[in-house]
C-alpha cells in the first residue's frame, strides 16, 4: 500500500507517517514546511518520498498522488486567529486545496481519502457532548473552511464514489507540538511555561473545557479510517468522551512538575470555544475506535518529551 500524507511534516502528520512506515506502507509526504519541519521526519526520512510543495499547486499534487491507494489529508492553516486575520488566503488552502486533493484522487481512482477536520465546526453551541448529527455553527473562518471541506468530502462520496472519511479531531496534544506561537495548542504552551518555570496566560476565566486526545490515539483513528468499510462517506468525532478545564490542566501540570506558579488571566480571544466534549459513539460504530491513552499518561509522556527537548 502506498499513502500520500499532506502536511506530513507537521505535528500530527509526522506521527502518522511514523506509524505508516512501521506498518510497511510506502509513504509520500507533501508539505510546504510553513509550520511542519523536516526534523519531525528524521527517523523515517530514508524510508519515505518527501515532496516540498503546496496543496495549491495542482501539478505537485498530481505528482505526489501517483500510485497511491490512500490519501491522508492533513495540510491546512490550523490557527483560528490566522484565519480571522487572513480569511481569503486561508480559504485558498483549507477549501480550494482540499478540492484540488479530492479532484486528483477522483482522476487517479484513488481508493480512499481520510480528511482531518475539527470539532471547531460545532461552534459554541452549549449542547454537550457534540454529536456528528448536530446543526453546525462555525464561529471562525477556520471552522467554516473545515465544514466546507467536509461537504466536499461528502460530495466526493455521493457523486463520484470516492471513499471519503472526515475525522473531526477534538484537542490533540503530544510530542512535537510546536509551542512557539501564542496560538499553538494550550498543552504545548503550558509545557513550555512549566519547563521555563514561568506563569502561563489563560484567556478567559479558565473554566472553559476541552476534550484532549493524545496524538497516538489520533494516528490510530486515521489507520482505522483508512481500512474500515463502515467508515466510507462518514463524519466521525475523534475524542475521548471526557473533558478537562484549562484551570485543571494547569493544576495537573503543576502537580506533574512540582511547581506552584499561578497563571495570569487575560480576556477571551475571538473565535475561542467555551466548552468542547465529544460524543464517541460513531467512532466505535464506524471505526471500531476507542482511545488508549488516559489523560494523565499522555500528559506525562508529553512532558518528558518537552523536558528532553529542552535539555538537548
Amino acid at each position: 500500500m502506498r499513502a500520500l500524507v499532506t502536511g506530513g511534516a507537521g505535528f500530527i502528520g509526522s506521527h502518522l507517517v511514523d506509524a505508516l512506515v512501521a506498518e510497511g506502507w510506502r509513504v509520500t509526504v507533501l508539505d510546504n514546511l510553513s509550520t511542519g519541519t523536516e526534523s519531525n521526519l528524521k527517523s523515517v526520512m530514508d524510508d519515505i518520498t518527501f515532496c516540498k510543495g503546496d496543496i495549491r499547486d495542482r501539478q505537485i499534487i498530481e505528482k505526489a498522488v501517483e500510485d497511491c491507494s490512500v490519501i491522508f489529508h492533513l495540510a491546512a492553516v490550523v490557527s483560528v486567529p490566522q484565519t480571522i486575520d487572513h480569511p481569503v488566503e486561508s480559504a485558498l488552502i483549507n477549501d480550494l486545496g482540499t478540492l484540488y486533493v479530492l479532484e486528483e484522487a477522483r482522476k487517479k481512482n484513488i481508493k480512499r481519502v481520510v480528511f482531518s477536520s475539527s470539532c471547531a465546526v460545532y461552534g459554541d453551541d452549549p449542547q454537550l457532548p457534540k454529536k456528528e448529527t448536530m446543526n453546525l455553527k462555525p464561529g471562525s473562518p477556520y471552522a467554516l473552511q473545515k465544514m466546507t471541506a467536509e461537504h466536499y468530502m461528502r460530495l466526493g462520496y455521493e457523486l463520484y464514489g470516492l471513499e471519503a472519511v472526515s475525522l473531526r479531531y477534538f484537542n490533540v496534544y503530544g510530542p512535537r507540538q510546536d509551542p512557539s506561537s501564542p496560538y499553538s495548542g494550550v498543552i504545548s504552551i503550558f509545557m513550555k511555561m512549566a519547563i521555563e518555570q514561568k506563569s502561563p496566560i489563560i484567556y478567559g476565566n479558565g473554566d472553559q473545557s476541552r476534550d484532549f486526545i493524545y496524538v497516538t490515539d489520533v494516528v490510530k483513528a486515521n489507520l482505522l479510517a483508512a481500512a474500515s468499510a463502515q467508515a466510507r462517506g462518514q463524519i466521525v468525532n475523534i475524542g475521548t468522551g471526557s473533558s478537562v478545564s484549562i484551570n485543571q490542566l494547569w493544576d495537573m501540570i503543576c502537580a506533574l512538575t512540582g511547581l506552584t506558579i499561578e497563571p495570569k488571566y487575560q480576556p477571551s480571544r475571538p473565535g475561542d470555544i467555551y466548552a468542547s466534549l465529544a460524543n464517541v459513539e460513531y467512532a466505535k460504530l464506524f471505526l471500531g475506535f476507542e482511545h488508549d491513552y488516559p489523560f494523565e499518561k499522555g500528559l506525562e509522556s508529553t512532558y518528558e518529551w518537552y523536558k528532553q527537548r529542552k535539555s538537548t
